[in-house]
């Protein structure tokens, strides 16, 4: 007997039929003889629907001129968590006519407790006196995801794919034997299978490889969960929801390299196009000017990745060039011009229009040639790089994005990674 905890995400519970099979999937294991606890997500498009409610109520003007409270912050993060708690009890319903003992639990019913940050607390802890015994009593536990309750006692939300976080952070306060992760693809593939067709789906993943995918733009998992995952040396298996019961249902298991087995340079090739390029021209060429630059980010709560400068040693100048996520470009180019005489630069460009390409693979920390065939094989598709970025298992690109999915293509080609 093992203790397994199940999580499903937006679309495998997007209608009552869709719950309906993800009971008999849970039934499934139950009846091998497991202990099963479930985390859910809302029905697909919910939160969605629930955060456009609240924003056309913020929309109005307060007499006082207020946007935004604490108080207002609370009815939000309560708002918002309502779509987990209708799907939670609509599950332990479908169990139940099935005649499993199933019972829904909420994030503060466990409790599992965040710090106060709003619509992205992070999980403190999570007590498992409660719902451990009920397990062990033969019931189902059904679980909100995305949702826990801070330290003034109001529901507190963990931001987007924050129910995979509390599926893997569950899991590793009742010392479950693995978190199965159940979506709509069965697993991690070799890199998007829209855009290369015979992109091909791996058995196993280095927890480390996922981290990096997870980073870079693997839509899959969200990066805190795997990084939950690889503290606590938990396994995650990736699979979908879509298939029947009894079918075969391998997907791909996130575990320890020593696990993995397979022996490959690259595991695979992801891309991002949540990216956008700052240039500052004529920046003072001084020690301190890129830690201006990155503490005027950090005050306008935007994220620097790839940096890149060229220096000039003729004119005591530079041009600085760095990354941060689209949705910040506005807020990072105000911040800059308040700051341009503090920092020094003459002038800034700035780029929406670029994709981040990476290949991932823990192989790497014992090959070499790697950077080489990745360069040579844009080279030959005349895609040219504007920024680079490196770690131990990882080289990152930084090219125009009409060329993305030819990079991806040209990458997953020169490694060899494609079925056949």
């Amino acid at each position: 007997m093992a203790r397994i905890v199940m999580k499903f995400g937006g679309t495998s519970v997007a209608d009552l039929e869709r719950i309906r099979h993800v009971a008999a999937l849970v039934e499934d294991e139950a009846t091998a003889g497991n202990e099963v606890a479930v985390v859910v997500s809302a029905m697909s498009g919910e939160t969605n629907r629930l955060v456009g409610l609240v924003d056309a109520l913020e929309a109005d003007i307060a007499p006082d001129g207020e946007k935004r409270t604490s108080a207002i912050e609370d009815e939000y993060d309560s708002i918002v968590a309502s779509g987990e708690q209708v799907t939670s009890g609509l599950l332990a319903i479908a169990l139940r006519r099935r005649g499993l003992k199933a019972r829904s639990w909420l994030g503060w019913q466990i409790p599992l407790r965040t710090d106060m940050a709003h619509s992205k607390a992070r999980i403190a802890e999570i007590e498992s006196s409660a719902i451990g015994p009920s397990l062990e009593g033969g019931n189902v536990a059904v679980v909100a995801g995305f949702q826990g309750v801070n330290e003034r006692g109001r529901i507190s939300t963990l931001g987007r794919g924050g129910s995979d976080t509390s599926a893997v952070a569950l899991a590793v306060a009742l010392k479950a034997d693995r978190c199965d992760i159940y979506t709509d693809v069965d697993g991690i593939y070799t890199t998007d299978p829209r855009i290369v067709k015979d992109a091909r789906r791996l058995n196993r993943v280095a927890f480390e490889e996922m981290l990096e995918l997870a980073s870079l733009g693997a839509k899959v998992l969200q990066t805190r969960s795997v990084e939950l995952a690889m503290n606590n040396n938990l396994p995650i298996r990736v699979l979908t929801s879509m298939r029947d019961v009894g079918v075969p249902n391998p997907g791909t298991l996130v575990c320890h390299e020593d696990e993995t087995m397979e022996e490959r340079v690259v595991s695979g090739v992801a891309y991002s196009r949540d990216e956008a390029q700052i240039t500052l021209l004529r920046l003072k060429d001084r020690p301190g000017m890129v830690a201006k630059v990155c503490r005027a980010m950090a005050e306008a709560n935007v994220i620097v990745d790839m940096i890149v400068q060229g220096i000039s040693k003729s004119d005591s100048a530079a041009n600085l060039t760095f990354t941060v996520g689209k949705r910040d470009l506005e807020k990072a180019l105000a911040a800059l011009e308040a700051a341009q005489d503090e920092i020094g630069f003459e002038g800034v460009k700035s780029d929406g229009e670029v994709t981040k390409v990476s290949i991932v693979g823990i192989g790497m920390r014992s090959h070499t040639g790697v950077a080489q065939t990745m360069f040579e094989a844009l080279a030959e598709k005349n895609i040219n790089v504007e920024v680079i970025a490196t770690s131990e298992i990882k080289i990152s690109v930084l090219i125009d994005a009409e060329y993305t999915e030819l990079a991806v293509r040209a990458l997953h080609s020169a490694f060899g990674l494609a079925t056949t």
